[in-house]
């Protein structure tokens, strides 16, 4: 599987876990989520008032410079020790 068909699969596959990951964990995600995608942060940091879209940002902003395929590993890396942390949910299909 190439990088960035695993990269796709497992960031659907961390959407299923069981038990909401901590915010840390989440903020981690996002960071290298948006590097992967989008590559280096390309907006203005949020107010003071906007406390969770500044974590984002901070988040996203501290992976700067990282090339896109070393933030798609990473992403992977991470969100399958989160999926291996808190199981995931299979649904069952009734057939």
């Amino acid at each position: 599987m190439s990088l960035e068909a695993d990269f796709k699969t497992v960031a659907e596959d961390v959407k299923k876990v069981k038990t909401r990951p901590s915010n840390d964990e989440l903020l981690t995600l996002y960071g290298l989520y948006k590097q992967s995608l989008v590559g280096d942060i390309n907006i203005d940091k949020p107010g003071a008032l906007d406390a969770t879209g500044r974590a984002k940002w901070e988040s996203w902003n501290s992976r700067k410079g990282m090339s896109k395929d070393d933030a798609m590993s990473t992403y992977i890396t991470n969100a399958k020790e989160i999926i291996s942390k808190y199981g995931i949910e299979r649904k069952l299909l009734n057939l």
